[in-house]
């Protein structure tokens, strides 16, 4: 879905007429600058216009193992950034704390048929890398979560990647064959694409996606890193041996590390004119990230010291979630005889 943010990522429409966005993003790593440019950025735009639930989605990190200690802190840390990017105006909430998404999850469990979910690709692929023995039933049932996830806000649209279109579409024949077996409660939406957003590529390997659960930080700025550990990321950063007039210049194919710190540059403000070295280029990017990130950290620093307010803006989002989700759920349930 986006960076779309791992779970759900669907733009809603209510009884009112009034747009709704939803994203789910997992905390199982830390957020980092392609989080930043590619999805918080639209997200914190979006919520100018619309209703804006945006979650924290801890029940889909069970489906891998973790230690639970470490989700607390990720859950509360990616809380917390998610205020500090400027989300203050959306519904934020945590979706082990709105029951209703594990309670769904479980109906439509009950719907899906066993062949649909052998073919979810990405079960596949994790089965594989992570071996049958270590695969969890959860994993395997994810794409039911993640399906609850959507429909219980009521989407006419979901805005979703190549990454996760499958899920969606299996999302639709779920709500297509309830509504067929028990009557017409859930919404079935259509899936479209979204905008592109800013793409990050890892600094180490250009040719592939920045991203919070990355096999080595060597190539990933994360969101809270300090400005030396930004400076010294970014001094690693690949380029390539060409060193002509002309070497500072976006070409995907064959320059991809020297064009994803051109793009990067200019996503967060800097300017290009007059580089024409690789150092300078590093330079330019150095200070234009540690710019960007400057107020996020700022705030974040000053959210810590406040956990109060971090921990009243969770519960103010549950309830609304509540609110929102406990109808389609009764229905739900209703319409299945319990």
């Amino acid at each position: 879905m986006t960076t779309p943010p791992v779970g759900a990522n669907a733009d809603t429409t209510a009884d009112t007429g009034t747009t709704r966005r939803l994203s789910l993003l997992k905390p199982t790593g830390r957020l980092t600058l392609g989080n930043l440019l590619g999805a918080l950025r639209p997200m914190v735009a979006g919520q100018r216009d619309a209703q804006c639930f945006y979650g924290v989605a801890d029940l889909h990190a069970l489906t891998v193992e973790h230690e639970p200690d470490r989700l607390r802190a990720l859950t509360r840390e990616l809380a917390t950034t998610l205020l500090a990017v400027g989300l203050e105006e959306a519904t934020l909430f945590v979706q082990s704390r709105v029951p209703a998404h594990a309670q769904l999850a479980y109906l439509l469990e009950s719907t899906a048929h066993v062949g649909e979910l052998d073919r979810m690709i990405q079960f596949k692929e994790k089965q594989r890398a992570g071996g049958a023995g270590g695969s969890r039933v959860s994993l395997y049932t994810y794409p039911a979560l993640m399906a609850a996830d959507i429909l219980l806000y009521r989407p006419d649209e979901v805005p979703v990647g190549d990454d996760q279109r499958q899920h969606v579409e299996l999302t639709r024949d779920l709500a297509l064959r309830f509504n067929r077996t028990y009557g017409e409660v859930f919404t079935v939406p259509r899936i479209v694409t979204p905008p592109a957003g800013a793409r990050v590529m890892d600094l180490a390997d250009p040719r592939t996606k920045m991203g919070k659960s990355a096999a080595s930080a060597a190539g990933v700025v994360g969101l809270l890193d300090p400005p030396d550990v930004v400076r010294r990321t970014i001094a690693r950063a690949v380029t390539d041996s060409d060193t002509g007039r002309d070497a500072v210049r976006a070409d995907r194919e064959a320059k991809p590390g020297v064009t994803n710190l051109l793009e990067v540059l200019v996503a967060c403000g800097g300017s290009t004119e007059g580089l024409t070295t690789y150092g300078a280029l590093k330079r330019a990017v150095t200070d234009a990230v540690v710019a960007a990130l400057e107020p996020v950290q700022r705030r974040y620093a000053e959210l810590t010291a406040d956990p109060g307010h971090v921990e009243a803006v969770l519960a103010d989002g549950a309830a609304r979630c509540r609110e929102v989700t406990e109808p389609v759920l009764a229905r739900a349930e209703a319409a299945m005889g319990l």
